[in-house]
């Protein structure tokens, strides 16, 4: 079979494409920005990619034509899709009609740590021999792929509450269908397409309604959120982590770099591993609970943990330059931001943290989380944030509580020249967006080696 899809430079559709091609199907794509990483890890397994969203692209036509929930009417490709009546499904449509409707399915979802926590429970499950598949929004070190065939019946699935496509407006995540669920935590976001927490939440209860009643849903005790949605209905067995909930944790070291995992205030495993930050300590022991649902014993996945590598932007080390180091991670949601800041903080103690913001995502750029926002950076000694003139709100006004510690560019190239200047040995700079930045880690490292030079 051949499925062009549209829109297949995306982490998540570049991953369908993937799994297709392992399926033995001839996939072909169509994208505005095709350039590496994804372009390369495409064209290596012999998926041929073109420039733009031409309708020539569709002849001859392909017997399907997968959606990339990013294509909107208008575009010329989905006109021509349209105009000539060829069959056409989204992403996650054929996800689950062509892979997922054989495989027991663990689905991770929630408002922060989907990508990490769907990346460590692969990783337990491929440690434990059971060569999981996995579609994931990011690129786990210890697989260096955001998604694989794998081998049945495991398959984790990053599960996005995103909607679907321009003619599927339901959650992605409603498509699932997974045996286990792990439900991280449950915010405000995507102000683009939902008006309030409410329907995030309504889009919630309908995943929970696809597990079945032998299945199991992890998630945190004490999230009025998270219990809000439970009490819309539920008919799955439960398992709560947390503070309050049946499986909690004692840390060792204050930065969570080193943790007890308690069942009921009794040990059940340890993790020592190379991660900060008490949203990493919650992934992994929703993890452990979700791998044990699977049949992974509790020892095997803490030792799996101790040794999981991370994935790539998140808190991912660019670089050191004279004593200065660059880290890049994805967090762009003022409690994701504030829990990267305070494992930093546990980490590195009075070292000067210089954190580097942009504020990409739509509901960022919308200033929903405004009030918020600065107050998440709390812990930085310098906050420097990226504001473009078409950003739509008063960046300068909403950080200016900081004083001499904030500074608003709106360049990319004054916030280099800047942070190089100000930078000395044992600084830590953490550099924040969901996209490129413009390259920002490279300018800085750069930056840092022309001004340390001899």
């Amino acid at each position: 079979m051949h499925l062009h899809i549209l829109g297949i430079c995306g982490t998540f559709m570049g991953g369908i494409a993937l799994l297709a091609r392992a399926l033995g199907h001839r996939v072909t794509g169509s994208d505005a920005n095709v350039y590496p990483p994804m372009s390369t890890q495409l064209e290596a397994a012999g998926i041929e990619l073109m420039e733009g969203y031409d309708p020539a692209h569709l002849e001859p036509a392909p017997d399907i034509v997968v959606v990339g929930n990013a294509m909107k009417r208008g575009i010329p490709a989905v006109e021509a899709m349209l105009d000539r009546d060829l069959r056409y499904c989204s992403g996650p449509e054929w996800l689950r009609g062509n892979l997922l409707s054989d495989r027991w399915v663990l689905a991770v979802s929630g408002t922060h740590g989907k990508t990490t926590t769907a990346s460590m429970l692969a990783w337990v499950l491929e440690d434990a021999g059971l060569d999981p598949g996995f579609l994931i929004g990011g690129v786990p070190r210890d697989f260096g792929l955001s998604a694989r065939l794998g081998s049945e019946p495991f398959f984790v699935v990053e599960a996005d509450e995103y909607d679907t496509a321009f003619f599927d407006k339901r959650s992605k995540f409603v498509h699932y269908r997974p045996r286990t669920l792990i439900l991280n935590n449950l915010e405000f976001d995507h102000a683009d397409i939902f008006e309030d927490l409410g329907q995030i939440q309504r889009q919630f209860h309908h995943l929970i309604r696809t597990v079945p009643g032998t299945g199991l849903i992890v998630h945190p005790a004490g999230s009025a959120a998270v219990d809000q949605v439970i009490a819309m209905g539920c008919w799955t067995p439960r398992e709560t982590v947390g503070e309050t909930g049946a499986w909690t944790a004692q840390l060792i070291e204050p930065d969570g770099s080193h943790f007890r995992i308690l069942l009921n205030g009794e040990e059940v495993g340890v993790v020592q591993w190379a991660h900060t930050g008490q949203h990493n300590v919650s992934n992994a022991i929703a993890t452990v609970v979700a791998a044990r649902h699977a049949g992974v014993p509790i020892a095997a996945s803490t030792d799996a943990l101790s040794r999981f590598q991370g994935v790539k932007r998140r808190m991912e080390l660019r670089g050191e330059v004279n004593g200065i180091r660059i880290f890049d991670d994805f967090a762009h949601h003022p409690t994701a931001i504030a829990t990267t800041l305070e494992g930093l903080r546990h980490r590195v103690g009075q070292a000067r943290i210089l954190a580097v913001l942009e504020p990409r995502s739509n509901t960022m750029r919308l200033g929903v989380h405004n009030a918020e926002l600065a107050a998440s950076l709390r812990l930085a000694d310098q906050i420097h944030v990226y504001a473009p003139k078409d950003l739509g709100w008063d960046a300068t006004a909403v950080f200016a509580g900081f004083g001499d510690r904030a500074a608003v560019h709106d360049a990319i190239e004054a916030i280099v020249e800047d942070v190089a200047a100000a930078s000395r040995a044992g600084d830590q700079i953490l550099v924040m967006s969901n996209g490129s930045f413009g390259g920002i880690h490279d300018k800085l490292l750069s930056a840092l080696r022309a001004r340390h030079a001899g």
